[in-house]
This record gives structure tokens, C-alpha cells and sequence, in this order.
């Protein structure tokens, strides 16, 4: 099906949502990577601008009961399954209102209220994370899914291979999501992997789809049909979502320093969040004022978390070994 009729097919409510989410996430990291550049120590932070649709698209076709395990660069991922930005502001910031307390920052940001298994910093261990949450689906039988997040770079990690081969055993509910933005830090990946990622998926007898990760439509409606299938027990399912970070690596990365300046314009020329809006507005779906109020709420709501971030107070001297786990 093309976008447009996969658009139509869904409710407003969902359109509404599915801008408001890819808007918040493109808000919150412009407005993160300018306090970091502004000066405001909050470590490593690794943003998600660009990819938006990705997350978007595969978190639509999840119920809020499913679970996502994340990547390094998790941000966007937290804000499409539900997490709300304040306490995600708040942890970054190393306050006490923070997602983790303050006491987590940016690679282990967590909620499980919301199906958030964690951002995880190793890359690709999360894989193993969301393969462990659908054995527990399968075991308890909640018809839960669960997903995971990994980069090109995370896809030839043995851990990654480890647990596909072990989610196709057992014939678990879980979705892996490649997200191939064409680097592993400034690796080109086609100096790092052999293939194409969603072609392993044959290895292990599972069904692969490479996607189109601009666009949030074509992600939803490949997801929708590998999240059906998991949760009939027909098991997992493998997809790879090309996609592309207009930024660095991370927030010390420049990522001009190995791109063209004419491959990441490409790039931007087809951003997801335009595409979005140029295909419901032609289709009569939105109207501009429509995704004008969401542009105005988000920038709102990112104003209040930075400033309830600020406001905030520090955790307290003896909270320093609370919610420490010994290993």
C-alpha cells in the first residue's frame, strides 16, 4: 500500500499522535543538543533528530502493555512508546524528578509504566532484554510483544545474532528493529557489514523487510503486520529501517567531519516530519492549523520540562546507594 492510503486508513486520533510524537522527539533533541552546546554538562548524549519516524512507526503499532528495549541513542524511542519529557528532562539535568532520579543521565533513561525496558549505552544489549520480555509474554501468556532497537553496528555484535537465533528457537513474540542510519560512529557501513542486515532473517527461518525509515507510514504498516504475527504466535521477525541522523554520532561527534555536506541535504530532503505533513494536508486528512497547534503545544512543553528540570532539586546525599544493585 502506498503512505497515503495506509494515512487514510487510520484514525485522526492516531495521525495526531503520530506527529505530535515525532515533533516532541525532534523538540526535545534540538532543544538538548543547544543546552549541551550552551554549556549545561549533561555527559553523553547521543541524538535521535532525523530518525524520528522510525520509532514512531513501530511504537503506533504497539499496545501501551508491549515492551521496547533501547540503544544508546534512545531518546526517541522513550518519547514514542509514552514516556513524558519532563522527568526525561529532569535525569539529564541529574535532578531528583528525573526518570532514574538523576542518578541514570542519558544512556539509562527507564519506565516501565510505559513498556520502556531502558536506554541501553553497551551497543546491542538491549537485543537480548526485549527477546527475555517475550519469553515472559510467551510464558505467562499476555499476548504481549516485545520490540528491540539496534543499529547497523548492533546488528554484527554477537550478542545480536545470539538472541535471533534464540528467539526463533523458542518462537518468541518479538519484533527486532535494524536501524540502519548508514554509520556505526563514523564507520560507513558498507566498510562494517556484509549483506544487507534484513536478509539474515533467512538464516534463521524468520521473515525479513527492508523499510523505508522516512517514512512513518511504511514503518507503522510493516511493524503492524510483524507485531500481528508475534502476537498469533507465529514468532519473530526481523526489520531494517533505513534511516539517517542529520547529526554527529553524539553530542562530540562532528559528523561533517566524514559526511558530505551534499549527502546529509540529500538526506534532509526528505525528512520524515515534512513528509508527514505534505501527504496529510494533500490528502485532506489534517489541516495546516492542525499540526500548527501540536508544533505550539510541543514547544510549550519543552520550555516547562527545561524549566522544571532547573527548578528541581538534586538528590539528596544518602539516596547515593539506593537503587544500586550489587554485581
Amino acid at each position: 500500500m502506498t503512505s497515503s492510503t495506509i494515512a487514510a486508513a487510520l484514525p485522526r486520533a492516531t495521525l495526531l499522535t503520530m506527529y505530535e510524537r515525532m515533533v516532541l522527539i525532534r523538540d526535545f533533541e534540538d532543544r538538548v543538543k543547544a543546552l549541551v552546546e550552551g554549556g549545561i554538562a549533561f555527559g553523553a548524549a547521543h541524538y535521535y533528530v532525523g530518525e524520528e519516524a522510525v520509532a514512531v512507526g513501530v511504537c503506533t503499532a504497539l499496545r501501551p502493555d508491549d515492551w521496547i528495549a533501547s540503544t544508546h541513542r534512545g531518546h526517541g524511542h522513550c518519547i514514542a512508546k509514552g514516556m513524558a519529557v519532563a522527568p526525561m528532562m529532569a535525569e539529564l539535568y541529574g535532578k531528583a524528578s528525573g526518570a532514574n532520579r538523576g542518578k541514570g543521565g542519558s544512556m539509562h533513561i527507564t519506565d516501565v509504566r510505559v513498556g520502556m525496558l531502558g536506554v541501553n549505552p553497551i551497543v546491542g544489549a538491549g537485543i537480548p532484554h526485549a527477546v527475555g520480555a517475550a519469553l515472559s509474554a510467551k510464558v505467562r501468556g499476555t499476548g504481549q510483544v516485545a520490540v528491540t532497537f539496534f543499529g547497523d553496528g548492533g546488528s554484527n555484535i554477537g550478542a545480536c545474532h545470539e538472541a535471533i537465533n534464540l528467539a526463533a528457537v523458542w518462537n518468541v513474540p518479538c519484533v527486532f528493529v535494524c536501524e540502519n542510519n548508514g554509520y556505526a560512529q563514523s564507520t560507513p557501513v558498507e566498510y562494517s557489514t556484509a549483506g544487507e542486515v534484513w536478509k539474515r532473517a533467512a538464516g534463521y527461518g524468520l521473515p525479513g523487510e527492508k523499510v523505508d525509515g522516512q517514512d512513518v507510514f511504511a514503518m507503522y504498516e510493516a511493524t503492524a503486520r510483524a507485531v500481528e504475527r508475534a502476537r498469533a504466535g507465529a514468532g519473530p521477525s526481523l526489520i531494517e529501517a533505513r534511516t539517517y541522523r542529520y547529526y554527529g554520532h553524539s553530542a562530540g561527534d562532528d559528523g561533517t567531519a566524514y559526511r558530505l555536506a551534499s549527502e546529509i541535504e540529500a538526506a534532509r530532503a526528505r525528512d520524515c516530519i515534512a513528509r508527514f505533513r505534505q501527504e496529510v494536508i494533500a490528502a485532506d486528512l489534517l489541516d495546516a492549523a492542525d499540526l500548527e497547534a501540536i508544533d505550539d503545544q510541543v514547544a510549550a512543553d519543552v520550555d516547562e520540562a527545561v524549566a522544571a528540570a532547573e527548578a528541581a532539586p538534586f538528590p539528596a546525599a544518602n539516596e547515593l546507594t539506593t537503587e544500586v544493585v550489587a554485581s
